[in-house]
């Protein structure tokens, strides 16, 4: 299962559900400027939990939130290896 390839979806759903507009989907993407609300972040952390078996915003250790959509993607890359 490819990573990269489950985010994007789940973000592109995601959008598309809450009825909102992806921004393209690029590394250097800020995550505020990206089209998704709280809402749908919440969304897609659960279904990502669900696909790949991990939330890396659980761990008990001091985590940096990411700023970016490459940013996010490393944090589930890193997770799930």
């Amino acid at each position: 299962m490819n990573v990269r390839t489950e985010v994007i979806a789940q973000f592109k759903q995601v959008a598309q559900e809450q009825d909102k507009e992806v921004a393209p989907l690029t590394d250097e993407l800020a995550l505020i400027d990206c089209g998704l609300d709280s809402l749908c972040f919440a969304v897609v952390v659960a279904r990502l939990e669900n696909l790949l078996g991990v939330d890396p915003f659980s761990t008990d250790e001091d985590v940096r939130f990411p700023v970016t959509f490459g940013d996010f993607i490393g944090f589930y890359e890193n997770a799930v290896h």
